[in-house]
C-alpha cells in the first residue's frame, strides 16, 4: 500500500526527471486535446440553455444519421455529469455509512431501497420537480435526464466503496491510528487508495448501466406526458417507433465508436493508474498505456502541478487540522440510552411512512390488487435468481482469468467494456423480432434481456477483486503448488469473495431495474409484455396511475430489501469477518 501526499495521488504519474519543463509534441497533443474537449463540452452544453415551457413541444428527433454526432455528444455530456455526481455521492454516502454505526443503520437499508426503486419511479417524481425548478428553460428536462442516469450509476459505486472501506486490512487501520492520522489523512492516504481499483471497475460498470437507461431518460413518458431530449437514447426510441432498422444500425455503429473512444481516453488510463495502488509487498507487472505515457511525457501537467501544488498542499493541511482525531483515551463513548433513542426515532419515522403508503394504496386499489402485484413480483424475482446463478457460473472464472492476467486484461478489456457499456436495449428491437418470428414468449425472453443489462455488474466486480489480490499471495500459492480446486478454495475464493458479494448485490438490483424495460418491449405498433412487476410499474408510470406506481415501486423495494437482509447482509458480514486481506 502506498501512502501518498495529495498531489501525488491525483496526478502523481511522473518521475523527477520527467518533470523538466521542455515542451514538445506530447505537450501539443495534450494541450490541443484538452482545448478541443472543453470546446465541445461548452458548445454542447449551450444547447441546453434554450427556452422551454410545457406544454411546448421540443422539435421532433430527426433520424438523419448526420445528426448522430451531435446527439452522441449531448448524451455523453449527460453521462459524465451524472458520473461526477455519482462519484461525489459515493464518497459522502459510502464514507458516512462505513464510518458511523448510527448512520450505517439508516443509510445501508436506505441504499437497498434506493437501489431497488426503478428509474421510472424516480422520473415520475423528478420530471415535474425539475421543470418547475428551471421554469422556462430546457435545463429542467436536462436535469431530470441527468438525475435519471445518476440513479442508474450511483448505487453500484456506493456499495463498492462502502465494502472497500469496511474491508481495509486491520493492521493498516491500526497503523493509521498509531501515527495519529486525521480523518482527512486516513481517507486520502489509506482508504481511497485501497478502494480505488474496485471503484474504477464499478464506475466503469455503472457508466454502462447509465447507457442502459439512456432511452428512458431522454424519451420520457410519464404521467400521460411525453418529453423528448435530443440524444442517442431518444434517437433509438424514435427509430423503434418508426420501425427503421437502418437508423437503429447507424445508432449501434455510433454507440460502438463512442464506447471505444471513452474506453481509450478515459477508462483505460484510469485502470492503468488504479493498478499502482494494489495492496501488495512484491511488485507485479506494471501496466502501461499510451495515453498515460503521453501524459507522463508532456510538460504541461508538471507546469500546472507546480502552479497549483502549493494551494493544494495548503488545503490538504487545513483539512487535516480540521479533521484531527482526539486521542483514544479522550474519546467519549456513545451511551446505550442515546442509541436506543436513535433507533426508536428511526423506527417510528419508517413505520409512519410505511403506514401512510399502505393506507394510500389500499384505499385506492384494494387488497386483491396488492395480491396480484405480489404474484407478479414473485415472477420477476424468479427471473432475477436465475440470472444471478447463470452469471456466477459463467462470469466468475472469466473475471478471475482477466483479473489475474494483465496481458489478457489488455486484450479483453475493450471487448468487455463494449459489452458492458453498450446499452442492451439498443438490441431489444432485434430480440423482439426474433421472439415474434420463433414464437418465444416474453416470460422467457425477458430473462435474456435482463441478463444483457445486469450480468456485467458481477463480471466487473470479480475482475476488480481478482486484480486486488496481492501478487505476493499469488506467487506464494504457485510456489507451494496450489492448483485447481484447492487454489480456488484457499486463494481465489477468499480473495474475491467480498467483490463477488458486491457484484451480486448490484447485479440483483440492476436486474430488478432492468425488468422495467425488459418485461415490456415494442416494435412499431407491436408490444410484447411479460407477467412481472417490471411490466406492471411501466404500465402504471406511462398512464400516471399513482396508487399502482406506489404499489409497484413499494413491492419491488420490499423484495430487494428482504433479499438483502436474508442473503446479502450475512454474506457481507462473512466477507468482513473472514476474508479481509490482513
Amino acid at each position: 500500500m502506498k501512502f501518498l501526499r495529495i498531489p501525488q495521488f491525483g496526478i502523481g504519474l511522473r518521475t523527477e526527471s520527467e518533470s523538466r519543463l521542455s515542451f514538445g509534441a506530447a505537450d501539443l497533443a495534450v494541450g490541443l486535446g484538452t482545448l478541443a474537449l472543453l470546446y465541445v463540452a461548452a458548445r454542447v452544453g449551450a444547447e441546453s440553455l434554450v427556452k422551454f415551457r410545457p406544454p411546448d413541444v421540443i422539435p421532433t428527433i430527426s433520424l438523419d444519421p448526420r445528426n448522430l454526432p451531435n446527439y452522441a455528444a449531448r448524451s455523453t455530456l449527460r453521462m459524465f455529469l451524472a458520473l461526477g455526481l455519482s462519484t461525489l455521492f459515493t464518497f459522502v454516502y459510502g464514507y458516512a455509512a462505513a464510518r458511523s454505526r448510527r448512520a450505517e443503520r439508516v443509510l445501508v437499508p436506505l441504499l437497498d431501497i434506493l437501489q431497488s426503486v426503478p428509474v421510472l419511479g424516480f422520473l415520475s417524481i423528478t420530471v415535474t420537480l425539475f421543470i418547475a425548478l428551471f421554469r422556462g428553460s430546457l435545463l429542467g428536462l436536462e436535469a431530470a435526464s441527468i438525475f435519471a442516469i445518476f440513479t442508474g450509476q450511483a448505487w453500484n459505486m456506493t456499495f463498492s466503496f462502502y465494502q472497500s472501506l469496511r474491508t481495509v486490512p486491520a493492521e493498516l487501520n491500526e497503523m493509521a491510528t498509531l501515527y495519529g492520522l486525521s480523518r482527512w489523512e486516513r481517507f486520502t492516504r489509506l482508504e481511497l487508495p485501497s478502494s480505488v481499483i474496485g471503484l474504477v471497475w464499478n464506475g466503469m460498470m455503472s457508466f454502462g448501466g447509465g447507457w442502459f437507461f439512456l432511452a428512458a431518460s431522454e424519451s420520457i413518458s410519464v404521467l400521460n406526458r411525453q418529453y423528448t431530449l435530443p440524444g442517442l437514447g431518444s434517437y433509438v426510441a424514435s427509430a423503434i417507433a418508426a420501425r427503421d432498422l437502418h437508423a437503429i444500425g447507424w445508432a449501434i455503429v455510433t454507440m460502438v465508436i463512442l464506447v471505444l473512444l471513452i474506453d481509450q481516453f478515459f477508462w483505460k488510463p484510469l485502470v492503468t493508474i488504479a493498478d499502482r495502488y494494489k495492496l501488495e509487498l512484491s511488485a507485479g507487472e506494471e501496466r502501461r498505456f499510451w495515453v498515460v505515457d503521453l501524459w507522463r511525457a508532456a510538460s504541461l501537467p508538471a507546469l500546472f502541478e507546480k502552479i497549483l501544488g502549493p494551494s493544494i498542499s495548503s488545503v490538504d493541511r487545513l483539512l487535516s487540522r480540521l479533521t484531527k482525531v482526539e486521542p483514544q483515551a479522550e474519546r467519549k463513548s456513545t451511551s446505550k440510552t442515546s442509541d436506543s433513542v436513535f433507533n426508536t426515532v428511526v423506527a417510528v419515522i419508517a413505520a409512519g411512512l410505511f403506514v401512510a403508503a399502505v393506507r394510500f394504496v389500499l384505499s385506492s386499489v384494494g387488497v386483491a390488487e396488492v395480491g396480484h402485484a405480489a404474484l407478479l413480483g414473485l415472477a420477476t424475482a424468479a427471473r432475477v435468481v436465475a440470472l444471478l446463478v447463470f452469471s456466477t457460473i459463467v462470469w466468475t472464472p472469466i473475471g478471475v482469468a482477466i483479473g489475474f492476467n494483465p496481458k489478457l486484461a489488455r486484450l479483453t478489456q475493450p471487448l468487455v467494456q463494449i459489452c458492458a457499456s453498450f446499452p442492451a436495449n439498443f438490441l431489444f428491437p432485434f430480440a423482439t423480432l426474433a421472439f415474434l418470428r420463433f414464437g418465444i414468449h416474453l416470460n422467457w425472453g425477458s430473462m435474456l434481456l435482463m441478463a444483457l443489462g445486469a450480468q456485467w455488474y458481477l463480471l466487473f466486480n470479480v475482475i476488480g477483486g481478482a486484480q486486488a489480490v496481492p501478487n505476493d499471495l499469488r506467487e506464494m500459492a504457485t510456489s507451494i503448488g496450489l492448483r485447481g480446486f484447492r487454489k480456488w478454495r484457499f486463494l481465489i475464493g477468499p480473495g474475491i469473495f467480498g467483490s463477488w458479494v458486491t457484484g451480486a448485490i448490484t447485479a440483483s438490483g440492476g436486474a430488478w431495474n432492468a425488468s422495467i424495460v425488459a418485461e415490456v418491449v415494442s416494435w412499431g405498433n407491436t408490444t410484447l409484455k411479460a407477467a412481472g412487476l417490471g411490466a406492471y410499474i411501466a404500465d402504471a408510470t406511462s398512464t400516471g396511475d399513482w396508487p399502482r406506481i406506489v404499489l409497484g415501486v413499494g413491492l419491488m423495494s420490499l423484495f430487494v430489501v428482504t433479499l438483502n437482509h436474508i442473503v446479502w447482509k450475512p454474506l457481507y458480514r462473512l466477507a468482513q469477518a473472514r476474508f479481509q486481506l490482513s
